[in-house]
Parts: C-alpha cells; structure tokens; sequence
C-alpha cells in the first residue's frame, strides 16, 4: 500500500465537552491509520463525563482528550471543519485554509433530563448518530472506493 499522507479534520462545538470529543476520539479509532482528527470549542471548559462513559462503552479512551478553543486551528490546513451543533456553526470563523466545510447537527447531550442511566443513553445516541455521520460521509467518501467495515 502507498504512503499516502493523512487528511485532517477538525471537529468543532461550542464548548468542546461532548460531541465534538466523542466525534474526534470515534474517527481516530476508526480510522486513526488515514485521519488524524482534532476537536475544539469557541469556548474552552471540560470534557464531560457523561461522555467519556459513553465512549467507553464502545470500548474508546477519550479521558485524557482536553478541551481546547478554536483559536490555535483557525490558520491550519484541514480537508475537513466540521461543526457538530448549531451554535458552533453560527460562530464558527472562515477557515481559510479549509477544503471542506461541513454542518452535523446533533443535539446537546448535556442538556439530557433524567436519571444518570437515561442521560447515558442519551449521550449513547448522540454517539452512535455521530459514528453514522462519520461513516457515511467521511469514511466512505474518502478516495479508497471501500465502505468502512462495521464492528
């Protein structure tokens, strides 16, 4: 097989706490080998943990992701910007050196209501939609002609 150099894609929401982690940790363990992925926020704060135990669940580590502004991206090359809540996609800047600009909305896991379990679950959907989006337009549009392998 070629060396062929890795596209990057940064994943971008407001706070950088739930969806765009869960999105980051999700391309790099599907496809670590051809994407490196990045996560940041408009805002800096923390990962959730309602998020990290949900990706455990499907047997991914993102504890030791932190939270990160947009500010130290905004001048990279990316073949990919991807926005993953409506508010980031509204704030977002021009990413002038973007080759693709992409909007996912999925709705705001911290904002479940219910028990610990039913909060999960939800973090859960958000999770398995995100996994979906990334499959079906990341991985299977990336220039090798194969479908990702499903687990």
């Amino acid at each position: 097989m070629e060396d062929r150099k890795k596209q990057k894609v940064l994943f971008l929401c407001t706070h950088n706490s739930a969806r765009s982690q869960m999105a980051e940790g999700l391309l790099r363990d599907l496809a670590g080998d051809r994407f490196e992925s990045h996560s940041a926020g408009t805002e800096k704060t923390h990962v959730r943990p309602l998020a990290i135990e949900a990706m455990r669940e499907v047997g991914i580590d993102i504890s030791s992701q932190e939270s990160k502004t947009l500010d130290g991206y905004v001048e990279e090359p990316f073949d990919y910007v991807v926005t993953v809540c409506d508010s980031a996609n509204e704030a977002c800047p021009f990413f002038p050196n973007a080759k693709n600009r992409l909007h996912w909305s999925f709705p705001d896991p911290s904002k479940a209501e219910g028990s610990e379990s039913e909060k999960l679950a939800f973090y859960g959907r958000v999770r398995d939609n995100i996994r979906e989006r990334i499959e079906a337009e990341l991985l299977s549009s990336n220039g090798t002609g194969q479908q990702p392998a499903t687990p």
